[in-house]
């Protein structure tokens, strides 16, 4: 790196001055710093210090590094780089830094092709802030062409959300710990901010420990004086989405309503809209353009609410948000808090109200606990089947590891970041480092995700102030009892601020998340790495679209359908059955089933058999088990991608011709009955073996499916 030379420094009086006109163009002329926000920019701008800033969501942390730029730019820096989690936070940013006057740029996925205009700006420094995502920080080239110009003049490094730096944090990224080395090469007068709303103490040490041993870490208040917390403790999901929409439009301006899945959203989003309420539902699979649609109606009061999951979170900034309502909680305390901060940021009364699914909720925290750190096994797995010389791709690493692709592609950027593996052309390489799995890490971060879990469980029945509650967990020194929750409230001898009897509308609620057409899509390509089975599936050979009664963690058939799965229920309730009459009497098949064949299960047998039993009694259709299962194979739950659940199944999944009284019922299109379609792979070689061996169109019907 280049020796630079150190500009000189403004005084901590010109640094006040220069803030205070900088807020005032930001906030209006009658904003005024605050204490933290002066003293954050002077230990950045003049004494060039790395600074951690941990502070609540509206504090004004973006307002510090738009400053301190500012007076940077003035004094002749090159741009900052703002290390940026989400593009929702990207464009906030770019919008918010045009009112200093600042021209700030993103490099992100979603504007590929402006790309090579932005980095030119760059180098001509015609870019005062440049916003990256982390992962921008994994691409050798952009490294290359980007932070080798940035080097070679003086420039301040900025990491915004910055606990996704911490293995600990609710959100991390394994690309923030790139930093690392970013921060190494800077000489030690550079200036690092780095801010954070959500972080307790254990994480706020591990970031300041990532900048350097003399990082200021500067801690604010986590209280924010609008916000009126409340539980409504309801049996199931039919009452909440009842009580929402008797209730929402006595709650004055927009909000947000948080849901744990899409499904969820949308569902609960077309509910409300039948009840007379403009919201819609957003999630992380709408595309960029329409999510960012979706925010500026909010954020422009065209919507009383975005039924949202947690991809509306960080970032998104409306000061006017008047509440925030979740139909079942986060599994942790931090990204609780990190969601209902989005609201009551410039108003003086937000409610933030919970409506807890103990069951579902549990259901599906379980499930993210289950995609946590791998165990040992399977990381020296890994690095044992990546060679230093012949480039290994994820599809092949899949064949070899029993990994899902998401965990799989997480654990090697974080073996990338470590130095044990490196990204190329085709895939990863394993380098002549040495690497130890640190088991002790990975104990303590279970450990960690249990209490999280626990004490969110807890939030709903706690009897104390539910914001000291969770700001203690944050571990905010100031945590006090806030007066304004609902337990504050009942402790102060004043009414209940919410009602929580249900309006008759419940019933018409059940028969909404009970209404529901689920499709169960066929697989059309076998798993790529495997020699058999390989390429597309024949068109007669494919699985049929078939349907599903139920979705793991819905509020419908969903808690039914876990009772009988778990053992807790033996038998299948008149209202279910008359679920799936309704299902299939829906069906727009071509040809109406001739035979109905259970899947063998050695987990759930008794239940799928009861199922198709049935079917068969009220379709008058005969059942047989024309299927078998080779009971030497691996459950099925127990794989974690494609190819091992493909390979679970191949060839161990065959039909026994000698279940089936003449060969015509064969020839008949079947209706296949299995309890859960996950990946799917168990249905797609029953469809393939029973058409294979001269049935008709299969066409599976399932309990649930993800």
């Amino acid at each position: 790196m280049p020796q630079l030379t150190e500009p000189p420094r403004p005084s901590a009086a010109e640094v006040e001055a220069e803030l205070t006109q900088h807020i005032q163009m930001l906030a209006g002329p009658d904003a005024s710093p605050r204490p933290e926000q002066l003293e954050a920019v002077t230990a950045v701008v003049s004494g060039r210090k790395r600074t951690l800033l941990v502070a609540r969501t509206g504090f004004g942390k973006s307002a510090v590094y738009f400053s301190s730029t500012k007076m940077l730019r003035d004094r002749g820096w090159g741009p900052s780089i703002v290390i940026s989690p989400l593009l929702a936070l990207m464009r906030d940013q770019v919008a918010a830094a045009n009112k200093l006057g600042l021209r700030a740029e993103t490099i992100n996925s979603s504007n590929l092709d402006a790309w090579a205009e932005i980095e030119d700006a760059l180098h001509a420094d015609e870019i005062d802030l440049l916003l990256i995502a982390p992962e921008r920080l994994a691409n050798p080239g952009f490294r290359e062409r980007v932070f080798s110009m940035m080097l070679s003049r003086p420039f301040a490094l900025v990491c915004d959300e910055a606990h996704c730096i911490s293995d600990w944090g609710h959100d991390f990224r394994p690309d923030y710990l790139r930093l690392r080395k970013v921060i190494d090469e800077l000489p030690d007068w550079a200036p690092i901010l780095a801010t954070t709303a959500t972080a307790n103490q254990r994480v706020t040490d591990d970031v300041a420990s990532q900048l350097g041993s003399d990082t200021v870490v500067l801690r604010t208040s986590l209280d924010r004086a609008s916000l009126h917390c409340s539980v409504i403790e309801l049996d199931d999901d039919a009452q909440r989405l009842a009580w929402v929409a008797d209730n929402l439009g006595d709650i004055d301006g927009s909000g947000i309503i948080y849901a744990l899945t899409v499904d969820q959203a949308i569902t609960a989003a077309d509910w409300l809209r039948q009840r007379g309420h403009d919201v819609a539902a957003y999630s992380g699979q709408s595309d960029n353009d329409e999510r960012a649609r979706l925010e500026d109606r909010l954020r422009n009061n065209e919507l009383k609410a975005l039924v949202a999951t947690s991809a509306l979170g960080m970032g998104f900034d409306k000061s006017d948000m008047a509440f925030c309502i979740h139909l079942g909680l986060p599994p942790t305390p931090v990204a609780y808090y990190q969601q209902i901060g989005r609201a009551g940021r410039g108003i003086d009364h937000a409610e933030v109200i919970a409506l807890p699914r103990p069951k579902e909720d549990a259901r599906i925290w379980a499930w993210f606990e289950s995609v946590s750190m791998p165990s040992q096994e399977v990381c020296e797995r890994v690095l044992a089947e990546l060679s230093q010389t012949s480039a290994v791709s994820i599809p092949r690493l899949e064949v070899a590891v029993n990994m899902g692709r998401s965990r799989l592609s997480t654990l090697l950027s974080i073996l990338d970041v470590q130095g044990a593996v490196t990204r190329t052309k085709g895939g990863y390489l394993r380098t002549a480092a040495p690497w130890a799995y640190d088991g002790e890490l990975a104990k303590r971060l279970a450990m960690l995700r249990a209490a999280e879990s626990e004490q969110m469980r807890n939030y709903a029945t706690h009897t104390g102030c539910r914001l000291r509650y969770l700001r203690d967990l944050l571990d905010d020194a100031e945590a006090a009892d806030c007066g304004r929750c609902d337990r504050c409230r009942a402790q102060a001898g004043n009414e209940p601020r919410w009602d929580i009897s249900v309006s008759s509308s419940a019933a018409e609620a059940q028969r909404h998340l009970r209404g529901g057409d689920i499709g169960v899509a066929p697989r059309r390509q076998w798993a790529t790495g495997l020699d058999e089975p390989k390429g597309k599936i024949k068109p007669d050979r494919q699985a049929r679209m078939g349907r599903a009664l139920s979705r793991l963690g819905d509020g419908g058939w969903g808690p039914e359908v876990a009772a009988l799965l778990d053992g807790s229920s033996t038998e299948i309730s008149p209202d279910m059955v008359s679920g799936i009459v309704g299902i299939l009497k829906a069906w727009d098949w071509e040809q109406r089933p001739g035979w109905v064949c259970p899947m063998p299960s050695r987990r759930n047998s008794k239940v799928i058999d009861a199922v198709a039993g049935e079917i068969g009694r009220l379709g008058k259709l005969p059942v047989h088990h024309a299927l078998v299962r080779d009971p030497a194979a691996g459950f099925q739950a127990d794989q974690s991608n494609s190819a091992f659940q493909l390979a679970n199944v191949w060839g161990v999944l065959t039909v026994d011709g000698s279940q089936l009284p003449d060969s015509s019922i064969l020839s008949m299109p079947v209706l296949i009955v299995d309890d859960t379609a996950d990946s799917r792979w168990t249905l797609t070689v029953a469809a393939f073996e029973l058409q294979a061996a001269g049935s008709g169109p299969a066409l599976p019907f399932v309990l649930q499916t993800r």
